[in-house]
């Protein structure tokens, strides 16, 4: 008998990096997360099911952009020769270790061979193993049951703050038929992009009229999306995790707390749906999630683990734990993966035992059976907290084995067996701080939001006149072009590098030069004089999407969505 559902779901994403610099902003980040996420989560998936006769049952979202990159050749040979460049630097660690001058060398030598050993079974695998093509492998086990696999807007741009009901649309059209030509088949979830929502609402037209801009759902379901996921606080009310009004000028933060919601009435223990689409939405078990991504009180602050911040000053080697929250990066005891693997034991079973107590004690007390639904960067799980791939590994295996009265479900097929019996709103939110969109729109990156509107209405423009592919191939491959640099120069991680500081000028130049290369292929074609030589330029550093159709941004009518009218109608008042 069971005491309920477990979902859980992971959120792949990183932004277009692709001949835009390497370190410390650029391909190699890309590099690092396929070496320490990526591949290590399809060896998992791999070796559960093949040598164990488990699905793991993960939701697993990845993003068009990401996807694309997976699949890019220029990047996958270039990952080849990250990992060699690693396994060169942590030979030469072989070679200097042990050294009577330094101290603990013998276990600096250890950990030299385990990484040594780690990163060549990273480039079998990559090579041996997948053939190089990550896509297919994870195609692979989503056609064998073990993963879902959903979608995203096509560059994550931030859509609440998109202009236009058309750009809207182009960026899950084009995200949607990406997913489905790469794994397949279309996606029946997505991942709003930063958790992104806005209700519809009432403006004023062209024409002066009152129109109805239809509520994100709408988008979604024209696109076939069934559903999507977002965070506790958006379903329970209260108080957001980290509920303040962030104000900082050159790294100077001031924290305004915001206004708390009024508790809903309503938990995360079930989906529902929402009032303008037939589209569900499912929010994050709080206590379940916290418990993974909190830093400071989660599994991945224990000192066991791996230390992200701290690196070798020769080969670049993380040779160090964390050992406690307060200690000096200078004062770091060495490694123990024989120390961290036993914490991700214990770990591995408190995080079952909660999941299980959390639905028993729903199921006790409502006298029906709920959901435990939680979702993370997939990235946490290897890059920033190194033991996580095998933490995951682990959840499931003990699931399967010693609590199979937990369902373990994907998010699709809990729907399809669980679907929602109520619909609620939902108010406009984000993961970001204080759940609103400050982080991506404030006095940092104000500037941009004109630019992306601009863009978003030239686009329209030039395609308007296009609604027919023109027979000149020259023209046609500068719309499609277009299209490609109108996409990327919305992604939402160029205001979010620039708000937290994190990347700020890398961000900003990314930025504007996807606005340069915009602007370059409009002018061209608005002109007539479209200069071939500089368009292949711009193609081969910009390539992906590559059967891309513009005709996505043909104009929709303001208050209007172009599917079905009986789509448009409620379903639920």
């Amino acid at each position: 008998m069971t005491v309920g559902q477990f979902v859980f779901m992971l959120h792949s994403h990183l932004p277009y990096y692709r001949k835009a610099g390497m370190w410390p902003f650029g391909e190699e980040n890309l590099y690092e997360c396929m070496a320490e996420t990526y591949v290590p989560l399809l060896n998992a998936i791999s070796e559960l099911y093949e040598d164990e006769g488990i699905k793991a049952k993960l939701t697993v979202g990845i993003t068009p952009i990401l996807a694309e990159q997976l699949n890019d050749e220029h990047l996958q040979n270039g990952f080849i020769e990250y990992l060699d460049t690693r396994i060169a630097a942590i030979s030469k660690d072989l070679e200097r270790y042990p050294d009577p001058e330094v101290a603990h060398s013998q276990h600096l030598k250890y950990l030299a061979k385990y990484y040594f050993d780690w990163f060549n079974h990273i480039k079998d695998s990559f090579v041996n193993k997948y053939h190089k093509d990550l896509i297919s492998a994870f195609k692979k086990y989503q056609d064998l049951g073990c993963i879902e696999i959903t979608t995203s807007g096509a560059t994550h741009g931030f859509s609440p703050l998109l202009a236009t009901d058309t750009n809207l649309n182009a960026q899950f059209k084009i995200g949607s038929d990406t997913t489905k030509r790469l794994f397949g088949k279309k996606a029946k979830g997505c991942w709003l992009p930063e958790c992104a929502y806005r209700q519809g609402y009432e403006f004023i037209g062209k024409d002066g009229q009152k129109k109805w801009r239809p509520a994100i759902e709408v988008t979604l379901q024209n696109n076939d999306i069934e559903y999507f996921f977002t965070e506790s606080h958006v379903i329970e009310g209260g108080n957001s995790i980290g509920n303040r009004r962030v104000i900082g000028v050159y790294g100077n933060i001031e924290y305004i707390p915001l206004p708390e919601r009024e508790p809903t009435g309503y938990d995360t223990y079930s989906a529902y749906w929402l009032p303008d689409a037939q589209v569900a939405v499912m929010g994050r078990n709080d206590r379940a999630g916290f418990q993974v991504w909190s830093a400071a009180d989660g599994y991945p602050g224990d000192g066991c683990y791996r230390e992200f911040h701290k690196k070798d000053d020769k080969s670049g080697a993380h040779y160090w734990r964390i050992t406690s929250s307060t200690t000096d990066l200078g004062d770091k005891m060495l490694y123990d993966p024989v120390l961290a693997m036993s914490q991700v034991n214990l770990n591995s079973d408190h995080y079952t035992t909660l999941i299980y107590h959390l639905l028993n004690d729903y199921k006790l007390s409502h006298n029906k059976e709920g959901l435990v639904m939680v979702s993370f960067d997939t990235e946490l799980f290897g890059h920033w907290w190194f033991e996580g791939v095998e933490f995951i590994k682990q959840v499931i295996r003990k699931f399967n084995n010693y609590l199979p009265q937990v369902e373990r479900m994907t998010a699709g097929e809990y729907l399809q067996a669980h679907p929602p019996t109520e619909a609620i709103q939902i108010p406009e939110s984000s993961w970001g701080q204080g759940g609103h969109f400050y982080v991506w729109q404030n006095h940092l990156t104000e500037w941009m939001w004109p630019i992306i509107h601009g863009c978003e209405k030239r686009i329209i423009d030039i395609v308007s006149k296009y609604e027919k592919i023109p027979e000149d191939k020259l023209l046609h491959r500068a719309l499609n072009q277009l299209a490609r640099e109108n996409l990327l120069l919305q992604s939402s991680d160029w205001p979010f590098l620039i708000t937290t500081w994190q990347a700020k000028d890398y961000a900003t130049d990314r930025f504007r030069e996807h606005v340069e290369r915009f602007e370059t292929i409009a002018d061209m074609i608005e002109s007539g004089n479209i200069d071939d030589s500089k368009l292949q330029e711009i193609e081969s550093i910009d390539n992906c999407f590559p059967v891309i159709d513009y005709r996505a941004y043909l104009p929709i009518e303001e208050g209007k969505i172009p599917q079905q009218e009986e789509k448009l109608k409620p379903l639920y008042q």
